[in-house]
């Protein structure tokens, strides 16, 4: 109770300045943590869709194969997939115009790394807003400090008394701005490192996966991991 009558006291003795910086901050707030809950689902989201991704090879044929990777217009795996087989289709489609600039390889790696960098880019959406809370609301939450501080000493001097009892009140409730532009903060910087993590084991499925598309487009066959002369291939029937 005595908190809440803190904060409340706060808001209610505090000018313009300092309302406008709490609202500030909580609405810096709200914001972080939708993008942070957003972003969290997605990335469960876009986990679950990796796990489906090597079930893709044990399929008797690329139609099959797409459905284990499941449905959805925001599936990556599918979407990859589906980028390749169109990329093969068209240089195999224009081959008389294509040969003498790009071959089939070259061809399908463009266009697998065109899909890879949107997806990227709708992956690392939002994470700015939180690279901003994160670096702001501490210098924001000082700044209402401060000027709270100014504020309860204006006060102060016009009633021409500066006991310790008139000082600490006022003091201490301004000083609850930079308590709150760090609790504004911290999930923010939290959010954005567990974020991060998150979308790079994404990207790191999605180009293994991509790795494997191109060898099957380019060769007919998937590279299995091993690498060098002990390299194996997997075939998969013709899309």
């Amino acid at each position: 109770m005595e908190s809440q009558f803190g904060l409340m006291h706060l808001w209610m003795q505090g000018d313009l300045v300092t309302k406008a910086v709490a609202l500030l901050l909580v609405g810096m707030s709200l914001a972080s943590w939708i993008v942070i809950l957003i972003k969290a689902l997605d990335i469960i989201k876009y986990k679950r869709q990796a796990r489906r991704s090597s079930d893709f090879w044990h399929s008797e044929d690329f139609a099959t194969a797409l459905e284990k990777l499941g449905k959805g217009d925001g599936n990556p795996f599918r979407a990859l997939a589906l980028e390749g087989r169109e990329a093969t289709a068209h240089h195999r489609n224009t081959k008389a115009h294509l040969h003498d600039t790009l071959d089939v390889s070259d061809w399908v790696t463009r266009s697998l790394r065109n899909g890879i960098d949107e997806f990227t880019a709708r992956l690392q959406s939002g994470l700015a807003v939180l690279a901003s809370v994160g670096s702001t609301a501490p210098f924001i939450g000082l700044f209402g400090t401060v000027w709270g501080i100014y504020h309860a000493l204006m006060s102060i001097g016009s009633a021409g008394q500066a006991t310790i009892d008139k000082v600490a009140g006022p003091i201490g409730e301004a000083l609850v701005m930079t308590a709150l532009g760090l609790a504004v903060a911290i999930p923010a910087v939290l959010g954005y490192n567990a974020l991060v993590r998150g979308n790079k084991f994404v990207l790191t499925k999605l180009n293994s996966f991509a790795h494997d598309l191109h060898a099957y487009f380019v060769t007919g066959a998937r590279v299995q991991a091993g690498g060098g002369s002990d390299a194996t291939v997997v075939p998969l029937k013709k899309v």
